[in-house]
């Protein structure tokens, strides 16, 4: 079977190209301002290796932002921006009961919570968690990256609105009541961070995970 992913490690415990995630991972947890991107290729791993991560991540960003300009969403920058927020939902049937956090990326240490909210659905936590933090970030004069698994969610944002089936009724009143809110919110107030997919796939799990897979 062909390898699919290599993984760069400029910055761990011990340097070099890795195989899997879990020996790349191996070499980054724990280690403060760890620097690491994935690669389709052998090769492009170890041109990357060779040019350091000043120039593989200045790379990265310049296309993201020629995405960006032409109107397609960011691409994740394979390795994780740790001086970052990310947030996550907790539900109990979709829709039903739910609550969100964000979390500092680095420590896992929970920075805000809401919840249990009555009746929601997962991209509806997901999208508020997102509002809270940038609202939170803002009152800090902090431009950190915001992290979401939920592309969806993350559309809404951009775009100011959101698309979903459930239903305004008596018991779905206090979820709209707060979506109301954050859009009031998103359209009332600039901000520069970033917002991006986590890759869970490449990651794992995203810190602020509720573990109710």
């Amino acid at each position: 079977m062909a390898q699919s992913k290599y993984y760069v490690v400029w910055e761990g415990k011990t340097p070099g190209i890795y195989e899997s995630w879990t020996a790349c991972k191996a070499q980054v947890d724990g280690v403060a301002g760890a620097k690491y991107k994935s690669f389709g290729t052998r090769a492009e791993a170890e041109k990357a290796y060779r040019g350091g991560w000043k120039r593989t991540f200045s790379e990265a960003r310049k296309a993201a932002e020629r995405e960006t300009a032409a109107g397609t969403p960011a691409a994740a920058a394979g390795a994780v921006d740790l001086d970052s927020i990310s947030v996550d939902v907790g539900t109990r049937g979709n829709p039903g009961p739910i609550e969100y956090k964000g979390v500092d990326t680095r420590t896992g240490e929970v920075l805000f919570a809401y919840g249990p909210i009555s009746k929601g659905t997962n991209n509806l936590g997901e999208f508020l968690a997102i509002v809270h933090a940038l609202a939170y970030l803002k009152k800090q004069g902090s431009s950190k990256t915001v992290y979401s698994d939920s592309r969806t969610a993350l559309k809404w944002v951009r775009e100011k609105q959101v698309a979903t089936n459930l239903a305004r009724d008596e018991t779905t009143q206090e979820v709209w009541t707060l979506v109301d809110r954050a859009l009031e919110w998103l359209r009332a107030n600039r901000y520069d961070n970033k917002l991006l997919k986590w890759e869970t796939t490449e990651w794992g799990e995203i810190k602020a995970d509720y573990g109710r897979k």
